[in-house]
């Protein structure tokens, strides 16, 4: 005996929240090389340097099947800060797709700093 399932709109209605899309988006951003965590701000003024333990920093709005991104991150000095946050905005648009299936209308990329690229610190000899 074989039971058809009835069509995915008939059986319910799947709702991603924004901060599902911002933990997605988080995660995802970290795989693009090159881009570092957010600089921290205070009254929107830039201080001290990219936290190294903190992420890139993502606000989402989701509306029906649609979302849009703002990101706050750092690029890795001296790469082109055009190409990575290209490379980015291509890898979440891609990635948050494909994780909820939503459709990413819009990703607005703010570089908060720069950061060296490489670990550890260079001393002149």
């Amino acid at each position: 005996m074989t039971t058809t399932l009835p069509e995915p709109e008939e059986r319910g209605r799947l709702t991603t929240s924004d901060t599902t899309v911002e933990r997605i988006a988080a995660h995802a951003v970290t795989e693009v090389e090159g881009v570092g965590g957010t600089a921290s701000r205070v009254l929107g003024v830039t201080v001290g340097g990219e936290d190294p333990d903190k992420g890139a920093a993502v606000t989402a709005k989701v509306s029906g099947d649609t979302a849009t991104l703002d990101v706050r991150l750092s690029v890795a000095y001296p790469a082109s800060v055009g190409e990575t946050t290209g490379a980015a905005r291509r890898h979440l648009l891609r990635r948050v797709g494909e994780s909820t299936g939503l459709t990413v209308s819009r990703v607005d990329i703010a570089v908060t700093a720069l950061h060296s690229g490489s670990a550890g610190t260079r001393r002149v000899r």
